[in-house]
């Protein structure tokens, strides 16, 4: 059974720019993903909710900042980022404290993410279930036996998918 799904912020939740070095929540332009509202709203009365993001540049209260200029603060319970918790994916202890917070199952969480690499390998190898956002329909890294769950390349897609992996 599914209880907890962990969301990737960066070009997961939020479009992304890997030039900037500030914090998201003091850019002038924010946007959200196309179809994760209609998403969250599906998945937060079922499922609890986090984000759990390698953010370096911004702290829990920016990220928070963040959400609330783009209506998305409603859906989530808890924020964890890397300079909070002072660990990064795709540390296994990572994906282990995200665990933590629903009792220390892994297969109990979900973790959707974009970036291959450290979303989804690393939660795969820690135990988790994984959606790869694949919106730019990249081929996985070859070095990458542990494929995700499911791949999904519109977010209208998630809660078919969370579904899916919860029966």
């Amino acid at each position: 059974m599914i209880r907890l799904i962990a969301f990737d912020w960066g070009n997961t939740l939020m479009p992304d720019d890997p030039n900037s070095t500030t914090p998201m929540v003091e850019w002038p332009e924010l946007s959200t993903m196309p179809g994760i509202i209609e998403a969250l709203q599906q998945l937060q009365p079922h499922y609890r909710l986090i984000i759990a993001s390698n953010a370096l540049a911004s702290t829990v209260d920016q990220v928070w900042g963040a959400l609330r200029r783009v209506n998305l603060h409603p859906y989530f319970e808890t924020i964890l980022t890397a300079k909070a918790i002072g660990l990064s994916k795709p540390d296994p202890a990572y994906y282990q404290y995200i665990a933590n917070l629903c009792g220390g199952d892994p297969a109990e969480v979900v973790m959707v993410g974009d970036t291959y690499a450290t979303d989804i390998l690393g939660a795969k190898r820690s135990g988790l279930r994984t959606v790869w956002y694949n919106a730019a329909a990249k081929t996985p890294p070859p070095d990458a036996p542990d494929a995700a769950d499911v791949e999904i390349r519109d977010l209208l897609d998630l809660p078919d998918a969370i579904r899916a992996l919860d029966s």
